[in-house]
């Protein structure tokens, strides 16, 4: 153990070399490629209900319906939850680089699936979509977050940019600015969290998030008004702003800090665990909050989903 600590004080007290911007740049772009394919079908679960639930003739561009739209959002999420308990632990007793390859062809192979989505019909083609990104979720490891979103939001203009170019036809709006707005929090972390100390960023974040969230809630009425439409984007923007600049960074950032090294990944899966576990309290929940009160309404929403 005292070996050990001696190696760790070595590194924390070496001066910045290339190893490290290679070790940075190999295990990062892992990260990166993984939170790219869990996040970035919030950007295109829009254009899925144009393609595959657009009813000819109808003046609405055509949607998921909400059961479609949460399940293919939320479903990564159940598989995050048990691929971070499962696989953290696993680090743990084999090792963190044996795991860490074997997710990579967990990913590459869940990736390549989901992204041909097979079938004949689109309730065919959202179960294949459902079934890979479940276990794309299994193998996902959370980090790199910021570039993550920018090359998402990047794609989700230039890709239907190229497409309005090459083919003559109406195209379909995909609103990118929540995503892309994040970018700015995660790089305020990046360059104040070592001045300003984890301990503040973190509970700073949590404070303006809770501040701008009861500014939307608490007047939602004033909020509804068109008019008031511009005050309200930009309080729902900061929200995330703060969010990112912030716990959804020292989140990350803490428990590599805190946990003992020889329990540190089981112990960073549990953490990351409780997380998606309130996210699918939270997307889950939301549908069911959210449903129609028309009981003839949830009925169509449900036969539509089925087919």
């Amino acid at each position: 153990m005292a070996g050990e600590q001696r190696v760790l004080n070595a590194l924390d007290a070496a001066k910045p070399q290339s190893y490290h911007f290679t070790t940075i740049i190999i295990s990062g772009m892992g990260f990166f490629t993984d939170a790219y394919d869990m996040f970035c079908i919030s950007l295109v679960t829009k254009l899925l209900g144009r393609i595959y639930y657009h009813v000819d003739g109808a003046e609405n561009l055509g949607s998921l319906p909400p059961i479609v739209s949460v399940a293919v959002n939320g479903v990564a999420l159940c598989g995050t939850l048990a691929g971070q308990l499962f696989f953290r632990w696993l680090g743990d007793k084999l090792g963190r680089k044996k795991v860490y390859d074997m997710t990579l062809m967990l990913m590459v192979v869940c990736s390549i699936g989901y992204e041909l989505s097979f079938g004949r019909t689109p309730q065919s083609v959202m179960s294949t979509l459902c079934f890979f990104r479940f276990w794309l979720g299994v193998g996902i490891v959370f980090d790199m977050q910021g570039f993550r979103i920018s090359v998402g939001g990047v794609f989700a203009i230039i890709v239907p940019s190229a497409f309005k170019i090459m083919f003559e036809a109406s195209s379909y709006e995909v609103d990118t600015l929540r995503s892309t707005v994040s970018v700015p929090g995660h790089w305020f972390t990046l360059a104040f969290i070592d001045k300003m100390g984890r301990e503040i960023c973190h509970p700073m974040g949590f404070f303006f998030m809770t501040v701008f969230m009861f500014e939307m809630v608490i007047p939602y009425d004033h909020w509804t008004h068109n008019d008031n439409r511009i005050g309200f984007v930009i309080t729902y923007l900061l929200t995330f702003f703060f969010a990112n600049f912030g716990p959804n960074a020292t989140t990350f950032v803490i428990p590599t800090q805190i946990f003992p090294a020889r329990l540190r990944s089981t112990c960073r899966g549990i953490s990351t665990a409780s997380r998606k576990l309130s996210a699918i309290v939270g997307s889950f929940g939301f549908l069911y909050l959210a449903r129609n009160k028309d009981k003839s309404r949830q009925m169509q929403g449900t036969l539509q989903s089925l087919g």
